[in-house]
């Protein structure tokens, strides 16, 4: 049986090109590329969810000195191009890099939001992908509401960048409809 060969930085980004400029209007946001440059297809994101995203790429914003944004596609050593829900970098790396391609490495600070997300099934390869690619931290919103921090040495009680995020418990109701998930990584 035939394995298709990982894809190294120039490969990705070539796949990445050519699924950009054929995706249809409003879809490159929701596409992320696999390590062998398959196209992996996200749920356009609920309400609730781009509130909840919203509300942590704002707390990020206002407690950290650096550049922050929400959906930005990465490029990740192990995992393909992946798309966190907010990244965080200190200033100084955002020179020298084409703002219209993928970040070409792992920011300092990856946030995932797995509130009615399709991401929960590989949320231990992100997190592991984004350690491994230079994040500093991960931070993971779990279905529940409840807030994970990861470092490069595992799961932490808080954030070593001092981010606090307090989220209105409303959008993680168990009755509301949203089925609490595992801890990651437990």
């Amino acid at each position: 049986m035939d394995v298709p060969a990982l894809l190294d930085r120039d490969g990705l980004l070539a796949a990445w090109r050519r699924l950009v400029t054929g995706a249809e209007f409003g879809q490159q946001d929701r596409c992320e590329l696999d390590e062998r440059g398959e196209v992996v297809m996200n749920l356009r994101p609920s309400a609730r969810r781009q509130i909840v995203l919203t509300d942590v790429y704002c707390h990020v914003t206002e407690q950290m000195w650096g550049i922050s944004s929400p959906c930005v596609p990465v490029i990740t050593p192990s995992f393909g191009i992946r798309v966190p829900d907010v990244v965080w970098m200190s200033c100084d790396k955002c020179e020298g890099f084409d703002r219209d391609e993928p970040v070409p490495f792992v920011p300092d600070l990856c946030v995932e939001v797995l509130l009615d997300s399709d991401r929960s099934h590989d949320i231990d390869r992100r997190v592991t992908s984004y350690l491994a690619g230079g994040a500093t931290e991960v931070i993971v919103v779990c279905h529940s509401g409840k807030v994970e921090f990861w470092d490069a040495a595992g799961r932490t009680q808080a954030s070593v960048f001092g981010i606090a995020p307090s989220l209105d418990d409303m959008y993680f109701e168990e009755n509301g409809g949203v089925a609490p998930a595992p801890s990651v990584r437990s």
